[in-house]
This record gives structure tokens, sequence and C-alpha cells, in this order.
């Protein structure tokens, strides 16, 4: 059956409920951009920098004793890697700093704060029916997804006394489609913790938008032939819905947060490693103190190959942050039923006849 939620609508209409299934790209190009482990992106970067330097000091045909004799070339590129290392560290960490100042500010800026949150939280507790709901991310969202579910499966119970069977045939599939997603959202929350990517990846894979538009568009598009009751089902679902959208952009500001820290802490690190090789190739390194060869490969190829991926670490540390952070910000830009990507429209509302 189709989940669209529409009989009149194809189901090349609606986009996929996870990400993966809605991104134009290879599910590979998404794995590296968001869900592998971001240390594991930059050592691959890494490897791979090393690994052309490789191949281009033995494709020279001069050798790196011959350049270094006629111009010292390595001195030169280990001198700007210093002014490089220093000023693009300091630059990221001022930058993230400032990103994080919200962080900072007087007992009148928190306590605005602090009034939001738990009015929001009184506001989910209302709608979950709970004295207290839960204080662990996982579970909050848990919940909210649990009562969307209920929700959806009262909305199909209101409509089994209609007449109009393409109402419930729409109805009964969009219910399904939603369980479905549901389902497997709330399986990958059950281990997920907040500080991972796990959390954030589970909570982008519910598709609440494309769900808030199609309940209205059901509702708008078949209200004479709704009941009362119909009617407050389809009211109560979109409103746990809509309350999905804020605690997912709460969440991903302080996920963002989360990586910026550690973000700054890993560059931070691998400058003082980078640094000091930078450093030690420009007082002590000459070509010909590293005669011989290994498995192959002059040693003086492979020494400088080493020298200028350790000093590139801190870059591709941030290039592997900087992609998944920007990935995440782009496709989670719009907040509520807005779908900002492309989508079959030939069957939309008429609006002049809804209107």
């Amino acid at each position: 059956m189709s989940n669209d939620g529409s009989g009149s609508a194809g189901e090349e209409s609606q986009p996929g409920d996870t990400m993966r299934e809605r991104a134009d790209d290879s599910s590979a190009k998404l794995w590296v951009l968001m869900e592998a482990n971001r240390w594991h992106v930059a050592g691959a970067l890494l490897l791979g920098v090393f690994l052309s330097m490789v191949i281009l000091g033995v494709l020279d045909p001069r050798g790196v004793q011959q350049s270094v004799a006629a111009s010292d070339p390595a001195e030169t590129l280990f001198q700007a890697f210093v002014t490089a290392i220093i000023t693009g560290v300091t630059l990221v960490v001022t930058l993230n700093q400032l990103v994080l100042s919200q962080e900072l500010g007087p007992v009148g800026d928190q306590r605005s704060r602090m009034e939001g949150a738990m009015e929001f939280r009184e506001d989910v507790e209302d709608v979950l029916e709970t004295k207290t709901s839960p204080p662990e991310p996982a579970s909050f969202l848990q919940a909210l997804i649990d009562v969307t579910r209920s929700r959806a499966n009262d909305l199909a119970d209101a409509v089994e006394e209609s007449r109009d069977e393409e109402l419930k045939e729409q109805i009964h599939s969009y219910v399904d489609g939603l369980e479905t997603n549901a389902d497997e959202v709330s399986d990958q929350l059950d281990d997920a913790q907040f500080g991972t990517f796990q959390l954030l990846s589970a909570v982008l894979n519910f598709n609440y938008s494309w769900k808030i538009f199609l309940a209205r568009r059901i509702r708008n598009d078949h209200r004479d032939a709704l009941t009362d009751e119909v009617r407050e089902a389809f009211d109560d679902l979109v409103e746990v819905l809509k309350f999905f959208g804020p605690a997912r952009e709460h969440f991903k500001t302080l996920y963002f947060q989360w990586e910026l820290v550690n973000l700054s802490r890993a560059m931070l690190y691998s400058a003082v490693p980078a640094l000091i090789v930078t450093a030690s190739m420009i007082t002590y390194y000459d070509a010909q103190s590293v005669p011989g060869a290994t498995l192959g490969i002059s040693n003086d190829v492979l020494a400088i190959s080493f020298g200028m991926t350790v000093a590139v670490a801190p870059f591709m540390i941030l290039l592997a942050y900087i992609l998944r952070i920007s990935t995440v910000a782009k496709r989670t830009l719009s907040i509520g039923s807005f779908v900002l990507r492309r989508v079959d429209r030939s069957d939309e509302i008429n609006w002049e006849e809804n209107g």
C-alpha cells in the first residue's frame, strides 16, 4: 500500500522518510559526508595527501635532492605551513568561540532561556499527558514519536465509520506510512546518546514536515465529509507533529555546539605536532641526511611527504567536521511544513477549488 497519504497523489510525489532516501546524492557519498566517523574521514584524507605526495615525488624526474640543491623548496614550503597553521587554528578557534558566545550572558538572558525551555517542556507534557517529560534527549524524542503514533491510530479509528471510502483509504495509507517511519526512528533512538551523530541521524529520518503537509492536505480535500471526531483527531495529530520541529532544531543546535567544541580541541591537539614537524623540517631537514630507499621509494621523498601530511592534519580535521555540519545544516534549513527539495507537484491541491 502506498504511504503517500493521498490516493490521487502518485508515489513519486512523496519524498522518502529517511534522509538517505530524500537525498539526491549516492548512499556512499552521504555516508562519508554525515555518518562516517570524523577521525576516519580525516585519516583517509591525510592518507590521500601522503600517497599523492609520494607518487608525485617518485614521478619527478629531477628528484628531491636536485630540487633542494637548486632552490630549497622544502624550506619555503614548511615556512609557509608554520604561518598557515598558527593563523588558521587561531581563526577557527576564535570563530568557534563567537558561535558559542551565546552561552555567555547576563542573568536576565539566562533566565529567559530557562523560562523558554521550561515553557516548551510544559507544553509537550500537556500533549504527552504526563506530569514530567523525559529529561534525556533520545527518550524525550521517543516520547513525542510514541504519542504521534498513538494519535495517528486514533485518526484511523475515528474514520472507520465514514462512508467516504476514498477518505478512509487515504487516511489508512497515511497512518501506515507514519507508523512504519515512527517505528524505525524509535528503534534508532533506543541506544542513541547525545553528543553522537546517531541521535541527530535518527531525528533527521523522521520526515515530520511532509507528514504535517499531508495531514492538512487530506483534511482540506475532504473537509465537507469529515465528522467532528475526525477533525479533532486531525488537529491532535498535527499539534504533536508541530512540537517535533522545535525539538529537532533545539537538539540540532546543541549538537552543532558540541561538535564545534570537539573541533576546536582536535585542531589544538593536532596543531602542536604539526608545528613541531614543520619547524623540524625547516631547521634540521637536509635531503642528503636521509639517503637510501624504502620499498623502492627514496627516503627523502617519504620524509617530505610525511612532513607535509602532518602539517595539513589540522585542516583535514577541520574539513572532516565542517563537511558534516554544513551538510546537516543545508538539509535542515526549513522548520515547519516547507519542503525545500524537488518533488512532483503535478497533483498539488487545486487552490482555487479549495480556497
